[in-house]
């Protein structure tokens, strides 16, 4: 279970990286995603590391491949900690990116991984996203 404060500071640091992303103001960006980082680094190995912020940082990272890397951390964390929800979101994210970098093996690989972890959770449209992209996928 996620930490509540924690859980806070990362939904309100995503929101403001949101606001300041469709501002395109690049330096109010830059420094709300440097205070993420530093968060996920503080609470790494200790009781409050989670695969949420990971994949939070993730998700606000601009350079594919290094967004890529963070995801992996994610998944390895969701993972330990048997996260369903986490390992679908987080095996789907890093999909989309593989998409777009030409990684289609990779890309499916993900989309099954996702899938079957999607299986124990509860949101049906989570689900339909996960198998629309496969099926696309798999049809090329």
């Amino acid at each position: 279970m996620i930490n509540t404060k924690i859980y806070k500071s990362i939904y309100v640091l995503a929101e403001k990286l949101l606001e300041a992303d469709s501002k395109n103001d690049q330096e109010t960006f830059d420094a709300l995603y440097g205070q993420l980082k530093d968060l996920c680094i503080e609470n790494e190995k200790s009781d409050k590391d989670h695969p949420e912020q990971w994949e939070t940082l993730a998700d606000f990272t601009e350079d594919l491949e290094a967004a890529l890397i963070i995801y992996e951390k994610a998944l390895k964390k969701a993972t330990a900690i048997n996260s369903k929800d986490h390992m679908a979101s987080i095996a789907f994210s890093m999909a989309e990116l593989q998409i777009e970098l030409g990684q289609k093996d990779a890309a499916l690989a993900n989309l099954k991984n996702a899938k079957t972890s999607a299986n124990k959770i509860e949101d049906k449209e989570f689900k339909t996203e996960i198998n629309k992209l496969l099926a696309t996928l798999s049809a090329e």
